[in-house]
């Protein structure tokens, strides 16, 4: 195992690990309880919560393009190197 191959490693562990922490914090399209209690949200706190939500989900897709881009440039590393 070339030095390549272990900062491959650790930056698929590192992007693996920050998309799961990325995901997580999203919230859930689905109501829930809420539904079922008959909790609304109000208006600013639909807004508010709106760019954050966007924030994540962009930084979700951004996230999840250097996984794979980094997944690509590790096995062809791993190809070319031998």
């Amino acid at each position: 195992m070339g030095p390549f191959q272990i900062a491959g490693g650790i930056l698929l562990i590192l992007t693996s690990i920050i998309l799961i922490i990325v995901v997580l914090l999203q919230e859930s399209n689905s109501d829930g309880m809420n539904a079922m209690t008959g909790a609304t949200d109000s208006y600013l706190g639909k807004n508010s919560s709106r760019t954050y939500d966007a924030m994540l989900k962009r930084m979700t897709r951004i996230v999840a393009i250097i996984f794979v881009v980094v997944t690509i440039a590790v096995n062809a590393i791993a190809v070319f190197v031998k």
